[in-house]
């Protein structure tokens, strides 16, 4: 009977923090739905711009390629491994970003990742785009060969057929989309996001190790050129660190709070640090849950945010 009782006390508890860990994440989302939605409406709109780049291709005789020469390929039958890969990375970071609703020690919530996660893309994705526009390369894979049925679309009888994604063929067959490669966007903004965000040691050695892999497969597989893979790894880098230093450091799970996802304004971070020291020098404690995470100029936090904290409001015994 002990067992029993201690067993429905466990899952009256679980039950009561999922509560708890929903109805915040339910607030959040409300204060910020609009970045979430933003960001996914992007996904459609690169996808409509690399199908309109694939109108543009025009196949042609593979280019010399370093990866080529040194990397055997693995032909056409074994073009699913690169493909395996990308969706081992991707569902295992889709899952880990909802740990949250699962698990009692929590570093984030979830709409807040994934509100910078869609940040990192949007404009990894907005560089990606004006570089395959600027410059058609005959595609390297198999598909995109002289030849092939599918290596350029018939013209479009209008706007409609363009805009219309067929995914997720139209995804899986493009053509012309190069540089640089969205599989690697993804991969490597992942594995960025939960070097900086997750827990486990070993865990981030094994995702910049998968993340090395893929970028061999990809190349391997002639599904892109070195270089794309190559312009992937220091470009989504550089945009990751700018818009780290660009938007305020996420905010620990010590009060509840709701994220500042826009960057401060310069006039509200002075007027915060007057205040602040008026307080400090009339003898006044500062009251640390009036204060949020700023940004200096050169990107700096004026405070260090622990986000290694549990959320006790979240997870004390009620």
């Amino acid at each position: 009977m002990e067992l029993i009782g201690k067993r429905l006390q466990d899952d009256a508890l679980h039950w009561s923090r999922s509560f708890k860990e929903t109805s915040a994440e339910s607030n959040l989302f409300i204060d910020n739905w609009k970045y979430i939605i933003a960001g996914f409406v992007f996904q459609y709109i690169h996808g409509v711009a690399a199908r309109g780049v694939h109108y543009l291709h025009r196949p042609g005789p593979t280019l010399q390629d370093l990866g080529f020469f040194l990397l055997p390929e693995l032909g056409q039958d074994k073009a699913y491994i690169s493909e395996t890969v990308f969706m081992f990375v991707f569902l295992s970071f889709f899952l880990w970003t909802f740990h949250p609703f699962v698990f009692k020690v929590k570093k984030f919530y979830t709409v807040q990742i994934w509100c910078r996660v869609l940040a990192y893309l949007v404009v990894s994705q907005t560089l990606r785009i004006f570089t395959f526009y600027s410059t058609q390369l005959p595609g390297p894979n198999y598909h995109c060969r002289p030849g092939s049925k599918l290596a350029r679309l018939p013209e479009p009888d209008g706007v409609l057929e363009v805009l219309v994604i067929n995914f997720p063929q139209g995804v899986i067959y493009g053509c012309g989309d190069l540089i640089f490669s969205s599989h690697m966007i993804f991969t490597l903004v992942f594995v960025l996001t939960y070097q900086k965000y997750g827990t486990r040691r070993c865990i981030k050695q094994f995702g910049w190790s998968i993340a090395i892999i893929q970028s061999l497969l990809i190349v391997a597989s002639r599904k892109h050129y070195t270089v794309d893979v190559v312009v992937a790894w220091y470009t989504v880098n550089l945009v990751v660190f700018f818009v780290d230093k660009k938007l305020p450091e996420l905010s620990g799970r010590t009060n509840g709070s709701s994220l500042i996802l826009l960057p401060l304004s310069t006039k509200d971070k002075d007027k915060w640090t007057k205040e602040e020291n008026h307080k400090l020098l009339n003898g006044n404690s500062v009251n640390p849950a009036d204060r949020r995470p700023r940004s200096q100029s050169n990107g700096k936090n004026l405070e260090d945010v622990n986000i290694n904290q549990v959320d006790t409001s979240m997870n004390s015994t009620p």
